[in-house]
């Protein structure tokens, strides 16, 4: 294997296994990387599904018309070592995550990511990329014949690993590198007492960690004694604990070995929380949610649809802007409750001068979702079979409605009727959003018979199957569509 060849497996390896635990972690992702090894090398890409489209002229910028990318960090090269990394931080590109490095080995690169805009945090992500950076270039350091592509496969599993190494850096800058506070106990136990039921019911409630010395300075409510204290690993007795702080403001308290006690009120300046909400929660470092856990793992995500879609779309329609605005809180409070809740709806969002017809329960006269009242009503009506019927006067004009409509392509029958039903119904009516919320938090948006947010597999471009010359990559580029 020749050392061209040798590096393209690295990348292509190693990027797979990346995008691979990415998507598990934020939903659907992208990964992409921009490289150099040896000092005179150019710099090359490999963007096999075209995240990096758009920023042709901002790359061009940084490593084509200059050569200050080379001479920032110089650093000697030395093909057998790679330990020696000076952190390249992020470029904060529109709509992208990135991290890179230089080493001994490799004396540039830069990973990318999407920006997913409802992630909890990107901290973990950029961990994440980190440590592609690290593993890059030591597996550039070995002989070929030592490498064993195992650095792919790391990767695919890291979340855990990424949310650890970014509380680390956290803490390290909030309270110093001498903390003795340990992560991996405090995920595990997290995890295990979210999967733990109590008479049929989900945990709710605060646990937050602490470091010992903070404890005397806390105002306790209820303290255990120290013979009494429930080890953390006695998953069932925590879980039966938690029942004593759902639906208040107290919290358990532990130092990551045990259960310390109950407090009231202010939590200490620093903590890692886990607010458990039922079937989900949220990890926290102080008031800074890190990431959300469900079903037995970590993920990025916020746990709120992204309805950016919608409000584009009632933005450029011809509502006057505060309506379009107002409408839109609306229909994002009547989502985020379904979602929240489990359980699955479906709205029309009626653009039309005068509300069309839908067959269902109609209204005596239309309720006024401006007013609390009506809106908290509108939500419950919402888990009746059929969809809720909104206008643009911000009123409820049914409820309970069927759509339907004529067979078009792009329907999804793995989605059920529910999805396919509104698919057909945006197809035949002008002005129609069609919003659908799954039991399972996954929120699709029709418009004109297309889903807007659903997701897709990204196509391998031709011109990126292996990587390239950025100066190529920038001269053959063109916009893609998918």
């Amino acid at each position: 294997m020749d050392e061209c060849t040798f590096t393209n497996r690295c990348i292509v390896e190693t990027i797979e296994g990346l995008r691979e635990g990415l998507t598990h972690f934020s939903g659907p992702s992208r990964t992409a990387v921009i490289y150099s090894i040896k000092p005179d090398d150019p710099i090359h890409i490999y963007d096999p599904q075209n995240l990096l489209a758009g920023h042709e002229p901002k790359f061009k910028e940084l490593y084509i018309d200059t050569d200050e990318w080379r001479k920032k960090a110089a650093i000697a090269y030395d093909k057998k070592k790679f330990s020696n990394l000076i952190p390249e931080k992020n470029l904060e590109l529109a709509g992208l995550i990135s991290y890179g490095g230089r080493s001994s080995s490799v004396i540039y690169q830069m990973w990318f990511t999407e920006h997913h805009p409802n992630m909890c945090s990107i901290g973990p992500i950029e961990r994440w990329l980190e440590q592609a950076v690290w593993r890059f270039s030591h597996d550039i350091a070995n002989e070929e014949e030592l490498y064993t592509g195992i650095s792919g496969g790391f990767l695919k599993e890291y979340s855990t690993h990424a949310i650890r190494d970014y509380l680390i850096d956290e803490m390290n800058v909030l309270i110093g590198w001498d903390t003795q506070i340990r992560i991996y106990p405090i995920l595990e136990a997290v995890l295990k007492i979210s999967r733990t039921p109590e008479e049929g019911a989900w945990p709710k409630g605060e646990l937050i960690f602490v470091e010992k010395q903070s404890l005397p300075k806390m105002k306790f409510i209820a303290k255990f004694p120290k013979a009494e204290q429930p080890i953390l690993e006695n998953v069932g007795h925590i879980r039966k604990l938690l029942q004593s702080v759902e639906n208040s403001d107290r919290k358990l308290v532990s130092d990551e070995k045990t259960i310390i006690g109950i407090i009231k009120g202010d939590k200490p300046d620093f903590s890692i929380t886990a607010d458990f909400k039922g079937q989900h929660g949220f990890l926290k470092l102080n008031d800074n949610k890190v990431c959300s856990f469900s079903d037995g793992s970590f993920k990025s995500t916020t746990r709120k649809a992204n309805l950016v879609q919608v409000e584009e779309a009632l933005l450029e329609s011809d509502m006057d802007p505060i309506a379009a605005s107002t409408l839109f809180k609306i229909v994002t409070s009547i989502v985020h409750s379904a979602a929240l809740q489990r359980y699955g709806c479906s709205i029309v969002i009626d653009l039309n001068e005068k509300p069309i017809f839908i067959s269902g329960h109609s209204l005596d006269q239309p309720v006024d979702l401006e007013i609390h009242e009506y809106l908290e009503l509108a939500k419950s009506l919402s888990k009746v079979d059929g969809a809720l019927h909104l206008g643009a006067d911000l009123k409820l004009h049914g409820f309970a409605c069927l759509l339907d409509g004529h067979f078009i392509p792009g329907e999804d029958r793995a989605r059920g009727a529910r999805f396919n039903s509104a698919l057909r119904f945006t197809a035949e009516h002008d002005n129609i959003i069609v919003i659908v919320v799954s039991s399972d938090d996954r929120v699709s948006i029709m418009i004109n018979g297309v889903a807007l947010n659903t997701n897709c597999q990204w196509k391998s471009l031709l011109l990126c199957n292996e990587p390239l010359l950025l100066e190529k990559w920038v001269t053959l580029s063109k916009p893609s569509y998918f």
